[in-house]
């Protein structure tokens, strides 16, 4: 039996493990959330063309670098949020609520901090 510092898979999981900072909840591990996609796709008119909805829904960039993402806080407060992380190091730039209304709710700060 090998020790964690020894022990390759364990290190990987230990650096691979997103933690969230939900505005409302606090840090908290990703698997409390769902991936919601990429924030940045402005969807058409409900009344758009089946060409328009079929590129908004399946085009999409495979982006490597800063990514706007929305992720729902299933297991939390339920709140949906955008994420801004790096995809090549899955740093977390900054967190906010998805609903600008809600942003008054939260400390003004990003991560969540001080709730």
């Amino acid at each position: 039996m090998t020790n964690g510092a020894q022990d390759p898979i364990r290190n990987f999981t230990a650096r691979a493990m997103l933690r969230i900072h939900c505005p409302f909840c606090g840090v908290r591990d990703h698997s409390e959330f769902t991936y919601g996609g990429d924030a940045s796709i402005v969807y058409p008119p409900l009344d758009a063309g089946a060409d328009e909805w079929h590129d908004a829904v399946f085009l999409r960039e495979n982006v490597r670098g800063l990514q706007s993402e929305t992720w729902h806080h299933v297991n939390g407060c339920r709140m949906w949020l955008i994420v801004e992380r790096d995809t090549m190091t899955h740093e977390i730039v900054s967190v906010r609520p998805a609903h600008e209304g809600c942003a008054t709710a939260t400390s003004g700060d990003g991560k969540g901090e001080g709730q």
